[in-house]
């Protein structure tokens, strides 16, 4: 089972990712996680990629997907959800060839559908607190006084990435390079779009319906 997880910054994937990955026994990839993985593993392609981090370089397609290769070629689970690629149709039709090679193809995208306007009130209203490190957002973790920290009583921060600007900035490039991946998904029979502005549990039943129907 290969599945894909895409939707905008602030959608929740990552949320939705390890909920699902952990009810229905499938290794939840992110390709942080597999370089970090690789690198602390001293494989030849892990330090390959090494180079590449150190040199503050963004790490090539074609050595991510050798890494990737090398993680689905190792087996051992059910299945697999990847959460932040592919990025760009490159990136996916990669994917699609170093499937095809292993005898292997996406079953399943999930796509979270959330506005625009949600993503900025969502990113926008994560803060946390400058003495404890206790974090904050909107709509899920609130505090019990505008402002100000549950435990230190303290005035709360907010990162500067955080800000509005940045944030329609970070909503800027993923229609520009992500977004198309709906359209490529959509073509190929495998995409289905989840209402990501419900609840937690509401947006997970839903995927996971859909993953039962896919497994």
């Amino acid at each position: 089972m290969l599945a894909i997880m895409l939707g905008p910054p602030g959608s929740g994937k990552g949320t939705q990712a390890a909920k699902l990955s952990q009810e229905k026994s499938l290794v939840h990839l992110s390709t942080g996680d597999i370089l970090r993985n690789a690198v602390k593993d001293g494989t030849q392609l892990g330090l390959k990629a090494k180079t590449y981090m150190d040199s503050g370089e963004l790490v090539p397609d074609d050595l991510i997907l050798g890494l990737i290769k090398d993680r689905l070629k190792a087996g051992g689970t059910k299945g697999f959800l990847f959460d932040g690629f592919p990025r760009t149709i490159p990136q996916a039709e990669g994917l699609d060839r170093m499937l095809t090679e292993i005898g292997s193809r996406v079953r399943l995208v999930l796509d979270l559908d959330v506005s625009d306007s949600e993503v900025v009130k969502r990113l926008s209203g994560r803060y946390f607190c400058p003495s404890c490190q206790a974090t904050y957002n909107y709509p899920n973790k609130l505090p019990r006084r505008e402002g100000i920290c549950d435990k230190c009583n303290v005035p709360l921060s907010k990162r500067k990435d955080d800000s509005e600007e940045v944030v329609k900035n970070r909503l800027k490039v993923y229609k520009e390079q992500t977004q198309p991946l709906q359209d490529y998904y959509k073509r190929k029979g495998l995409l289905k779009t989840v209402d990501g502005e419900r609840t937690i549990d509401a947006i997970f039943a839903d995927m996971a319906l859909q993953l039962d129907r896919t497994i």
